[in-house]
């Protein structure tokens, strides 16, 4: 017997509009620039230099984006916390992403080690200044916590379906964050933490609600353009039964008006696929040069006396300052 659909037509899905990004990139490094002045008056060197380092490490990010074709790419400064690029593609790839994410970190640290090692020769000290700086960020930032770019490797490397344990990473490294901002009396560090525990939480409502939709047989691993219109009405009133607010929004407004809002609900809930075309040898290569990264400080406390001798010069023009 032939089965019929008897679901109506799934919504359009609008596009999101493309935005002035450069213009909000810009303003966000204004006022990332003008937050820090205003509390370190005197370190006008010093913010200089952060945004170099910064803007070099998301430069990273931003244009292996671009290279793999994510659409609506931008770059934001927030102040006292960094920066960070968001784009968005229909499909991906875990060799794509897995670039993409050691795009920033893993330059910033060969420029890092470059430019202290040249400053040795003419005694630069400006160099050494900002290789240091290029080494700290972006060593800190391969820390396998979320949502670091470490965080973002270690995801891809385990896969993002295996959601219990991405929903316990993630409530482990606000943790983490609210203990280590404690410990070194950084409230800044410590309100991240707490606002890593809301995004816990978001992360937590997700997976009750997808864990609802394995139930229910809906496959939510999928794009908007490729759901099912049986799917897209089970996603709905799962979305409706979880958010009553929401509900009564609906049935107070035209259908026209509530559609993209749905829809772009639903969009929220789907899981894009991500092609697992990343070879053992690549992530093998790539491990092995995370690893090198994180020991570099280890290699630091083995090797400091003989470092300090050579960077003395260095040491003594930090004492005039």
């Amino acid at each position: 017997m032939e089965e019929y659909n008897f679901y109506p037509d799934k919504p359009e899905l609008a596009e999101p509009k493309a935005k002035g990004n450069l213009a909000l990139t810009v303003f966000s490094i204004v006022l990332f620039v003008l937050t820090f002045l205003f509390i370190f008056t005197e370190e006008v060197d010093f913010i200089f230099n952060l945004v170099v380092v910064l803007l070099i490490h998301e430069f990273g990010h931003f244009g292996m984006m671009k290279l793999f074709g994510y659409k609506n790419v931008r770059m934001l400064f927030i102040p006292l916390m960094g920066a960070f690029v968001q784009g968005s593609k229909e499909e991906y790839s875990q060799k794509q992403s897995l670039i993409v994410a050691s795009a920033g970190p893993f330059p910033g640290i060969l420029i890092g080690l470059l430019l202290i090692y040249f400053a040795s020769f003419d005694h630069i000290t400006w160099m050494v200044d900002m290789g240091i700086l290029f080494l700290l960020l972006n060593i800190i930032n391969v820390i396998p916590l979320d949502p670091l770019d470490g965080g973002q490797l270690f995801k891809l490397m385990i896969r993002e379906h295996h959601e219990k344990f991405i929903l316990a990473f993630t409530f482990l490294s606000s943790l983490v964050l609210i203990g280590f901002g404690w410990y070194i009396d950084s409230w800044v560090m410590i309100a991240f933490g707490f606002f890593m525990g809301f995004r816990v939480r978001k992360i937590q409502s997700q997976y009750q609600l997808r864990k609802e939709l394995s139930d229910e047989e809906v496959n939510y691993r999928t794009t908007y353009k490729l759901l099912t219109n049986r799917d897209y009405q089970k996603i709905k009133q799962v979305i409706l039964d979880h958010t009553p607010g929401l509900r009564s929004f609906v049935d107070q407004v035209e259908k026209e008006e509530s559609d993209p809002i749905i829809a772009s609900q639903v969009n929220s809930v789907l899981v894009s696929p991500i092609r697992n075309d990343a070879s053992i040898l690549f992530k093998s290569i790539l491990i092995a040069l995370w690893m090198g990264i994180l020991s570099i400080p280890f290699l630091f406390f083995i090797y400091k006396g003989q470092l300090l001798s050579e960077y003395e010069w260095w040491l003594e023009y930090l004492s005039t300052r």
